[in-house]
């Protein structure tokens, strides 16, 4: 492969991680920036365990925001709760049942919060 290729810089020291199609650094990359997703606008907040071998995890679902915004607010939320957890389709999840305490901080920071599920 050359270097203008199917290949491209995918690292620079300088500005970190890049994007291979635009090789912009991914902070400033346009080309695969979702659009953030549609919803009712209400943020629902829920504890469950299916799956997950009897461990529970509280999941946050409909915050519209997509990619490293998103990513930025499930870190911020589990330094919060004190705990690790991920970011998967879309829904921030947060290792055990934090519902209480996400809940309150979401309304701090503004969202319309509902509890989901039991």
């Amino acid at each position: 492969m050359n270097k203008h290729g199917s290949g491209g810089l995918v690292y620079s020291t300088e500005h970190g991680r890049m994007c291979p199609s635009c090789r912009a650094p991914l902070d400033a990359c346009v080309c695969q920036r979702a659009p953030a997703p549609a919803g009712d606008g209400i943020v629902r907040v829920r504890h469950e365990t299916k799956g997950r071998k009897g461990k529970g995890v509280t999941v946050i679902s409909g915050v519209p925001l997509a990619g490293s915004e998103l990513l930025a607010l499930g870190k911020q939320l589990k330094a919060r709760c004190g705990t690790g957890g991920t970011v998967k389709d879309g829904q921030i999840e947060i290792q055990g049942e934090h519902v209480a305490l996400l809940m309150a901080e979401l309304q701090k920071q503004g969202w319309t919060v509902k509890r989901s599920g039991g």
